[in-house]
């Protein structure tokens, strides 16, 4: 009985599943996504799918949206016309070929939930919907850090920086980064996290890092990035790096002379730089040491730099910088010794140090003094260089010899220190005329001038022994005076006299004056003189000549003409006359049959001969 009783139940519960299905399959059914993303401004776009049994076609689609709990219809949609709904998405809708809904310019107000509904007659009605969600790509991260500085001493946390993410949908998270590693909150860090939803619907983020800094936090480079999704999948926007000002107090200090790189000397612009490790820089004072004391030279200082112009060598000595920071009060010091290096008491001797007169000798013997070790040479009075060494010799003395000599002293080890000193050599005597313009060829009544030139010391003074208009001129020890007169019988017969004087002597010169027809009879003469010795030049190169060709004729050098004779002078007519016969000593016995005028060999005894035509 109990078995008879499963059996029904089994035949009971297999008919109904039959049933069913067949039921299912003889209606319409709906097939749509769960959830559809689109971006703010963006267009969405809803898939309705639907199947009718039996290749039917539906008899209605309907397009709702669900606003605060209650049904909005979009669109009623037939096999004979599509009606769109007064609704506030009218102007922004739009239908495809396959009935699917488009949504242009998307709002955060359109993240709603979307319904298709089919009706197919006897198949019945189905409906699926589909959540709209409406996403915005936040912008990239604005990151500014703490304005202020931060100290080292700060007991509590301190703000280093601030992020800042606008204008995105749904809000996303902000994370902190220190030199490329992500920070996590601890003891000594904290991270606060505020969003705010803007009246358009999306969140502006900001996020604020709190952390105790440390010394080496002044080469930290911090950021922050926002992490959102889109599409499902995890997205990242990083912001810049920034660094903070962080203070700490000094831990050393280091004073040092620039340039570093050259030796200091006299003249030079110097400074002493003090530098601290300490942040903000602290405050620095310097001293020098003097007489076992310690001088304050801080009004010569700017921001931890003390300059010290054109030194020279009393600026030399120890050196010390201080400073005091104002945190905690600390001092810390460092000393540096300054070297200058100078040249002093350049002096020339001069042996002897008597009056030097022309034809005098002189020893000039140079000294300075300074702690490096010294080259010295000479140069004249327009620069050229002379001699090396500290002595220079000078024989002979004239008024010509350079009145001023120069002693040049160099310390090769510092380059750039060098010192001079000129001394003078004066060379003493009477007047020495040096130039006059004598003779000079003139033409009665002509203008001319007359010039005369002198050198002497004591500076000379210079007369002429006629009248005239003197343009006189003075160049160190030389004097030159043109005078300009005009040539007149007496002139012409006397001349005119330089005379130049100092207290030391007087010297004279006579110029000549000569009439120009003089000059001129004198230059015919000289004419006539040259022709003649030209022509007493020409006979004996011809002399000369006719000796050499005749020597070398007689030593066989010269070979015969024809028929072994040869004419030196005379024309064809007179040559059966006045002949010499000359034997040639030198003649070569194996000589071969030498051939004639017309042709014809000659016998070997006719090159025995050779004659010279000594006529006239």
């Amino acid at each position: 009985m109990a078995r008879g009783q499963r059996a029904a139940r089994l035949a009971l519960g297999w008919g109904c599943c039959l049933l069913l299905c067949c039921a299912a399959a003889s209606k319409v059914e709906v097939f749509m996504p769960a959830v559809v993303e689109a971006e703010v401004d963006g267009t969405a776009r809803i898939e309705c799918n639907f199947h009718i049994p039996d290749n039917g076609s539906y008899a209605y689609i309907n397009w709702f949206y669900i606003n605060h709990g209650n049904r909005v219809r979009l669109y009623h949609i037939t096999g004979e016309e599509t009606l769109e709904d007064d609704t506030g998405y009218k102007g922004r809708l739009s239908l495809g070929q396959d009935k699917s809904l488009s949504i242009s310019r998307v709002t955060m107000q359109d993240a709603n939930i979307f319904v298709c509904q089919v009706g197919a007659g006897s198949y019945g009605v189905d409906e699926k919907h589909t959540r709209l969600f409406v996403y915005k790509v936040p912008e990239a991260p604005e990151i500014t850090a703490s304005s202020a500085g931060i100290s080292v001493q700060n007991s509590d946390k301190s703000k280093i920086a601030q992020c800042v993410s606008r204008n995105g949908h749904p809000a996303p998270n902000i994370t902190w980064y220190k030199n490329g590693e992500q920070l996590e909150e601890n003891g000594e860090v904290k991270m606060t996290l505020t969003r705010t939803r803007e009246a358009s619907g999306l969140y502006t983020v900001t996020s604020s890092l709190l952390a105790r800094v440390t010394r080496q936090d002044r080469h930290s480079r911090y950021h922050c990035a926002v992490h959102y999704r889109l599409r499902g999948q995890p997205r990242t926007l990083e912001s810049r790096r920034v660094n903070i000002t962080v203070f700490y107090p000094a831990e050393h200090v280091k004073l040092q002379v620039m340039p570093s790189s050259t030796l200091v000397k006299e003249g030079d612009d110097v400074q002493l730089v003090c530098e601290a490790d300490g942040n903000p820089a602290p405050v620095f004072s310097f001293l020098k040491r003097e007489l076992e004391e310690w001088h304050d030279v801080s009004t010569l200082a700017d921001s931890g730099v003390l300059n010290l112009h054109n030194v020279n060598k009393n600026s030399s000595g120890l050196y010390r910088c201080q400073t005091l920071d104002l945190d905690d009060m600390g001092v810390l010091e460092e000393d540096v010794e300054l070297t200058v290096n100078y040249i002093e008491g350049v002096h020339v001797n001069m042996e002897p140090s008597s009056t030097l007169h022309e034809g005098d000798s002189v020893k000039l013997s140079c000294d300075a003094h300074s702690p490096v070790n010294l080259n010295y040479h000479w140069r004249d009075e327009k620069g050229k260089k002379i001699a090396e060494g500290n002595q220079l010799f000078l024989s002979n003395l004239t008024f010509e010899t350079s009145s001023n000599f120069i002693c040049k002293v160099m310390a090769p080890s510092v380059p750039g220190l060098e010192q001079s000193k000129q001394v003078a050599v004066a060379v003493q005597g009477k007047p020495r005329i040096v130039a006059v313009s004598s003779p000079l060829y003139v033409q009665q009544d002509e203008v001319v001038n007359l010039t005369c030139k002198a050198i002497a010391h004591p500076r000379p003074s210079l007369r002429w022994s006629v009248n005239g208009t003197a343009h006189e001129y003075v160049d160190k020890q030389h004097i030159t005076s043109n005078l300009t007169v005009r040539v007149s019988h007496d002139l012409l017969r006397a001349g005119a006299r330089c005379r130049v004087s100092n207290t030391l002597g007087v010297t004279e010169q006579h110029i000549q004056l000569l009439v120009e027809s003089v000059r001129k009879a004198q230059k015919t003469s000289e004419s006539k003189g040259v022709i003649i010795v030209a022509i007493i030049v020409a006979i004996l190169v011809v002399a000369v000549l006719g000796s050499v060709i005749y020597f070398l004729h007689k030593k066989g050098k010269i070979p015969c003409g024809r028929a072994g004779k040869q004419d030196i002078t005379k024309p064809e007519a007179r040559k059966d006359k006045s002949l010499v016969d000359v034997k040639s000593d030198k003649l070569s016995e194996e000589a071969g049959l030498l051939q004639g005028a017309n042709g014809e060999k000659r016998p070997a005894a006719d090159q025995n001969e050779k004659y010279i035509d000594l006529r006239n």
